[in-house]
């Protein structure tokens, strides 16, 4: 089944302990693209300026993402910069230059209009519903937001949450959103402002999924080496709707197994800059990655 994303398509440069990528591909529907794409179909939607260089998105056409909907606006591509401290988990913001995505709101085009699987990538709330009015039935609706968009466009994002089937947010944006320290009361909190399922994402301390019937850890997958962590939570997104679309269900197994997925595409996304740790695996590697975390959380009960 196919899969539509809005998001961010970006230019990133990014320093960290293990070194520099100036203008690399970035941004959260092209992260997703590159994870959900071993999985599915995707159509993508987007905006990018004329100095953006599409040949560097050709592998993402051969592996079945549709461009229809990027937009190829006079002006700049979003561009942003940052710099990571030693530990990877915080990081500094050295520029953001919003360029043509700053006014954009989309057509999408007729052949995504009806797309099973919805996920709207992190990018401001009006967009991500702007979008979203233009798709007819989906099967599922899937969102990502951020903490930018709890502190200045709430009342947007709860319209929009209205919507939406599956939410994602970090363990503080899903505090800040709800006003619950406690994750769990946080995750009951979000199930009352709409979407059914909650995914908390804690970074190298795995993920979570809650809804009414699930309560479900997925650890992160043990890297040798982190390289770069830009992009690992949209990568994350890609492996688990992904999995979700190309089985076509959404019950409680489908939804661990997609969890597995999403946490073996985020920890190929670290190893290398940019989206070039989604670029050469195969299935079987995905596959081998899935087995191994089955064996690292397998245990014998106690008689």
């Amino acid at each position: 089944m196919s899969i539509l994303v809005v998001g961010t398509v970006a230019l990133d440069t990014v320093e960290t302990p293990s070194g520099k990528s100036e203008d690399g591909l970035g941004g959260s529907a092209l992260f997703f693209a590159a994870a959900a794409s071993h999985f599915s179909t995707v159509h993508l939607v987007g905006v990018v300026g004329k100095d953006f260089p599409m040949v560097n998105i050709d592998f993402l056409k051969k592996r079945n993402v549709n461009f229809d909907g990027m937009h190829i606006l006079d002006g700049k591509t979003f561009r942003w910069g940052g710099k990571y401290h030693e530990d990877l988990n915080t990081r500094d913001t050295l520029f953001t230059e919003l360029n043509v995505i700053e006014n954009f709101y989309p057509t999408v085009p007729e052949s995504y209009q009806q797309s099973e699987y919805v996920f709207l990538a992190n990018t401001g709330p009006k967009l991500q519903e702007h979008v979203l009015n233009q798709v007819k039935n989906p099967k599922l609706v899937i969102c990502d937001t951020m903490n930018l968009w709890i502190q200045i466009a709430k009342d947007d994002l709860m319209r929009l949450l209205k919507r939406v089937d599956i939410l994602m947010l970090n363990d503080s944006e899903a505090q800040m959103l709800t006003g619950q320290r406690n994750l769990v009361a946080a995750a009951k909190k979000v199930h009352s402002m709409g979407p059914h399922t909650v995914i908390i994402k804690k970074g190298e301390h795995g993920a979570l999924i809650m809804n009414k019937g699930l309560y479900f850890y997925s650890p992160s997958f043990p890297v040798e080496m982190a390289v770069d962590p830009t992009g690992a939570g949209d990568s994350f997104a890609g492996g688990f709707v992904g999995h979700l679309a190309k089985v076509g269900k959404h019950d409680d197994t489908t939804l661990k197994q997609a969890m597995i997925m999403g946490t073996v595409m985020g920890a190929y996304c670290v190893e290398k800059f940019s989206v070039d740790g989604l670029i050469d695996i195969t299935w079987d590697d995905i596959l081998n990655r899935y087995n191994q975390i089955r064996e690292f959380v397998h245990f014998d009960p106690v008689t």
